[in-house]
């Protein structure tokens, strides 16, 4: 990942939560020319996104807890501290929607609303 990416504040990552992965693996892939390649860490599957061979983003199937929402795409913000992140979120106004949660050899994440219903997800990296 670009260590740009890996600075507090920098949009770092997309990702595209799926009812059939498959079929948006083929279509981003001819309208975008998107390489993919398969990645099972963590216990589940998940499909990398690559531009020029540098990983931006991912595919997964939309987990049980997302029943019934239609697919989107969500964008990853960095910051130094997840676990503080998502303690200003109510205090700024907006609303912790998934508290912070490890990704396994990835770091740690939250999902946020801002006071306007925008929604996106902060993440801390794992120090390699």
């Amino acid at each position: 990942m670009n260590e740009d990416c890996l600075r507090h504040g920098a949009f770092s990552w997309n990702e595209l939560m799926t009812t059939d992965v498959a079929a948006a693996r083929q279509f981003y892939g001819e309208l975008f020319g998107w390489e993919t390649e398969d990645y099972c860490g963590g216990g589940t599957n998940y499909v990398l996104i690559k531009v020029n061979g540098e990983p931006v983003g991912g595919l997964m199937a939309s987990p049980p807890e997302c029943t019934g929402m239609p697919p989107s795409w969500g964008v990853y913000v960095t910051v130094a501290d997840v676990d503080a992140t998502a303690r200003q979120v109510e205090v700024l106004g907006g609303t912790l929607l998934r508290p912070p949660a490890d990704i396994p050899d990835v770091g740690r994440f939250c999902v946020l609303r801002d006071p306007q219903g925008a929604t996106l997800c902060a993440i801390s990296y794992r120090k390699s």
